[in-house]
């Protein structure tokens, strides 16, 4: 990962249905971020769920993104 990547972490099922219901959002409401996508792991599956924490002024802010084909 480089210096400046955002950090990706997948999700576990249980941190899914926190977010879905703090969000009150479905699955297929969320923005997507292709398999491919080199910030990923090369293990990425779709349909998986990863918390992306990128740094601001403020300290960090988490932005969420479906995994596709």
């Amino acid at each position: 990962m480089h210096s400046l990547q955002p950090k990706h972490t997948r999700l576990k099922q249980s941190e899914v249905k926190e977010v879905l219901q703090k969000f009150n959002i479905s699955t297929k409401q969320l923005p997507k971020i292709k398999k491919t996508d080199l910030a990923l792991p090369t293990d990425a599956k779709a349909g998986e769920i990863f918390k992306i924490e990128r740094k601001t002024e403020d300290g960090k802010t988490a932005y969420y993104r479906l995994v596709v084909e």
